[in-house]
């Protein structure tokens, strides 16, 4: 910490009143409650605070001009700190107002803001508390109720709305951290992680798959069954199928904003038997319109 002196802007001969006017002038120009979302000016009201603290008060700013106590106020011989300023709550100095006694006493409107926010503070709502859950794809898209372990051994039921995307955070309001005095408590707020499915892959509401067919299915056509999020359904293959066909099976893809379904498309592909067939090779050896066929003639 710098020197209290410097910090407030003042000599080390200043009178009593001179460091506490200069003290007011900056709390009332750094106080967090008048700067809302600046970490810069409330790190310096901290460190205002905390020099007021010290040279503010008559005994403990006479042991401070004598070398009995350092900047922070800890004891130069034992080390000991005279006021841990890192509450256990994760408060700042200014949560504490017996700095400011001497202000909260007249009528003006620094005062009337240092007093409600005393108030409030003493009332304040507890602080929102984040968790990850990760939920399986099919479960983002046809929706679950999920049980969430918390790191202190209490469970929290959570329902996943239909067609949530990775990466959504659900608030459950009151579940968080309980407030101090009369205030709410906080909010869960739950960042839902989407795991990967290996057959499934997702494009806004629409999702798709890759699905392996047998040579014959490819060239006669045929009934198969296709995953689906929500079960297996029947879907015909034409004849005459090719590796890179898609077809689309309607309203089987996530739930839309405004109503139904995306779709989810089906990329067909070609695999052959792993071991080799010798009736297959006789027919292909003997198949001249097969021999004839350049499937990379068109290609540029």
């Amino acid at each position: 910490m710098k020197n209290p002196y410097e910090v407030l802007g003042v000599s080390p001969t200043a009178s009593a009143s001179d460091i506490q006017s200069a003290y007011r002038k900056l709390a009332k120009k750094l106080h967090p409650d008048l700067n809302p979302g600046d970490k810069s000016a409330e790190d310096k009201f901290k460190e205002v605070a905390a020099a007021y603290d010290l040279v503010g008060d008559a005994d403990k700013r006479k042991r401070f001009d004598a070398g009995e106590i350092d900047e922070t106020g800890a004891e130069r011989s034992q080390h000991h700190y005279y006021r841990d300023f890192a509450h256990s709550d994760g408060g700042h100095p200014y949560m504490d107002t017996s700095g400011f006694a001497d202000f909260m006493e007249s009528d003006d409107a620094f005062a009337d803001l240092l007093r409600r926010s005393q108030r409030s503070r003493a009332n304040r709502r507890g602080e929102d508390l984040h968790y990850t859950l990760p939920i399986s794809f099919v479960e983002s898209i046809t929706g679950a109720n999920k049980r969430l372990t918390l790191p202190g051994g209490g469970t929290l039921d959570v329902t996943i709305p239909a067609g949530l995307v990775d990466g959504k955070i659900l608030r459950l309001k009151g579940k968080g951290a309980p407030g101090a005095g009369k205030g709410a408590p906080g909010d869960a707020l739950i960042q839902v992680e989407v795991l990967p499915d290996p057959r499934f892959q997702r494009d806004g509401d629409d999702i798709s798959i890759e699905l392996p067919i047998s040579l014959n299915e490819a060239v006669l056509g045929g009934k198969i069954r296709v995953p689906t999020p929500t079960g297996d359904v029947s879907m015909s293959i034409p004849k005459g199928s090719n590796t890179g066909t898609t077809l689309r099976l309607r309203g089987k893809g996530a739930p839309q904003r405004g109503g139904g379904h995306g779709d989810e498309f089906v990329k067909l592909r070609i695999v052959l038997p792993k071991h080799t067939d010798p009736e297959l090779e006789t027919f292909v050896s003997n198949w001249t319109a097969g021999r004839d066929f350049n499937p990379r003639e068109d290609r540029s």
